[in-house]
């Protein structure tokens, strides 16, 4: 009560409602919400896919309803495509989406809660393909690029290996395309590759080229900057209570990536107004 007190008088909603007053003005906060509304991926294995029974299971729905329940909120999920996060948070159709890289032009319009898991970007092909290492290895050959994601630029643009893009809407029609050898492969966050990895068995293999820091965050809108603090709260309290360690094990664990030592990420820091 407190909190959302001082929220009002710092942008200057406290007060005295009458009949063309402040009664009808519309909070920007989460936290005056009771449920809190999280896009999350739907087509990632072990981040976020569609479980037997209906509805969204993974790493990121699990962290949407500890947040929730750390805010004493109510959670309601709702699937969020790559392409589709930011309209999502603009539109306010979601308070909040997880599994977005915390980049520089992002950062310009969206505001980040975390990161809240640390992660590498890495390399899935398929299982006897041995002559790729690294990223240099990926020169002419064909990577998976989804809309909206970023990765596949990552390799291109960012360092500058001439791999060619191939277009796709989602995680499972790369591995689809890598099965079939369309492509040659995916590269993502480790996280995101592992679940494929763990979904598709010996299939594929994972490089473990760890060929770059990816800071993986929650995106907000810039306006609400008490409730992103709120969310990093919550994030530390996941860490610190061991809470994170269990659900990173909970998906992850025989996938290959290193889970023994989980600190708290260096925040990225909630915008001020």
């Amino acid at each position: 009560m407190i909190l959302r007190m001082r929220r009002l008088v710092a942008s200057g909603l406290v007060c005295v409602c009458v009949s063309t007053g402040c009664a009808g003005r519309e909070s920007t906060s989460l936290l005056d919400k009771g449920t809190l509304v999280a896009g999350v991926r739907p087509d990632l294995p072990g981040i976020g896919s569609v479980a037997a029974g209906g509805g969204l299971e993974g790493l990121d729905a699990d962290v949407t309803r500890e947040i929730a329940r750390r805010l004493r909120m109510k959670a309601r999920i709702v699937p969020a495509r790559a392409a589709d996060r930011e309209p999502m948070l603009n539109e306010r159709r979601a308070d909040l989406v997880l599994t977005f890289w915390i980049r520089p032009d992002w950062k310009q319009r969206l505001a980040f809660a975390g990161p809240y898991y640390p992660s590498y970007q890495d390399i899935l092909v398929r299982a006897g393909e041995r002559r790729v290492r690294n990223v240099r290895d990926l020169k002419g050959r064909k990577i998976c690029a989804v809309t909206g994601a970023g990765a596949a630029d990552q390799v291109t643009k960012e360092r500058q290996v001439a791999a060619v893009q191939v277009p796709a809407s989602s995680y499972d029609e790369c591995t689809a395309m890598l099965r079939s050898g369309r492509i040659d492969a995916i590269t993502t966050n480790d996280t995101i590759l592992a679940g494929l990895k763990l979904r598709n068995g010996a299939a594929f293999r994972l490089v473990n080229a760890r060929f770059g820091e990816q800071r993986t965050g929650i995106g907000m809108r810039r306006d609400d900057p008490d409730g992103c603090e709120a969310v990093n709260k919550a994030i530390t309290q996941m860490y610190q209570d061991g809470t994170m360690a269990r659900l990173m094990n909970r998906w992850f664990s025989g996938s290959g990536l290193d889970l023994s030592s989980l600190n708290v990420p260096e925040f990225e820091g909630c915008p001020t107004q």
